[in-house]
């Protein structure tokens, strides 16, 4: 079996136009479902994140009003699992020969810092070179924008994904105020998003590219994680 990365933010707080901290953490569903579905198919996991910084969970993805009736049991699997695995790998010390694939969760965080993030830019370029798979979903995506080439192109235009809507954004309350949206970021540089009904299951394969639209996205793409490195095992 796989060893594969779940690269998370560090971030715990977004600074809005005005000023504000709007806090954030990560989401527990995505986290927790592809961390429960490569466990089970038998993967190895390993988390990192900038600095090794343990982000905290953010509060919404534990509010069933917004999260959904089930997410206590996301909440309980990623916060065990944290635990489990104890002190995040720093994302600067990685070597991408141990793993498989890397896969990232969102929140808002990614938005933060990961998309600028130039140890991660590094290990999605490498990783695409050689033809390991890239998981991203929901804000996840905004980290495939800290693959930035030497010449300052960016290595995913071109490519098919899906990631959290303006519409979605909008429907949160958090498009007013964002610095920037995301699905309009991805577009204005060249990636080809796609996206399906707001907050349903919407998920989008391109190669070695493997994106989800939002939380409901999340196991899915899992899935099509499993099976691909199953394929090709």
């Amino acid at each position: 079996m796989s060893k594969i990365l779940i690269v998370m933010s560090a971030a715990d707080t977004w600074v809005r136009t005005d000023g504000s901290a709007y806090p954030t953490g990560y989401w527990a569903e995505e986290l927790a479902a592809p961390h429960a579905a490569f466990v089970v198919a038998g993967h190895t996991v390993d988390f990192a994140s900038p600095g090794g910084v343990l982000q905290p969970l953010d509060a919404h993805s534990a509010d069933p009003e917004v999260a959904g009736e089930g997410c206590a049991e996301h909440v309980a699997h990623a916060q065990a699992a944290l635990t489990e695995f104890g002190p995040l790998l720093d994302l600067a010390k990685i070597d991408l020969a141990d793993y498989a694939a890397i896969v990232l969760p969102g929140g808002h965080g990614p938005v933060v810092d990961l998309h600028q993030d130039a140890d991660l830019g590094r290990l999605l370029i490498e990783a695409d070179d050689q033809g390991k798979i890239i998981g991203a979903v929901c804000h996840g995506p905004a980290g495939l924008l800290s693959a930035t080439e030497a010449d300052g192109s960016w290595r995913f235009a071109e490519r098919r994904m899906a990631a959290f809507t303006d519409e979605e954004e909008g429907l949160f309350g958090t498009a007013q105020g964002a610095p920037w949206l995301l699905a309009s970021r991805l577009r204005e540089l060249g990636g080809r998003h796609e996206g399906g009904p707001a907050f349903e299951a919407y998920t989008v394969q391109d190669g070695t590219l493997f994106t989800g639209q939002n939380p409901a996205s999340s196991t899915p793409m899992a899935d099509a994680i499993v099976a691909a490195l199953a394929a090709g095992a």
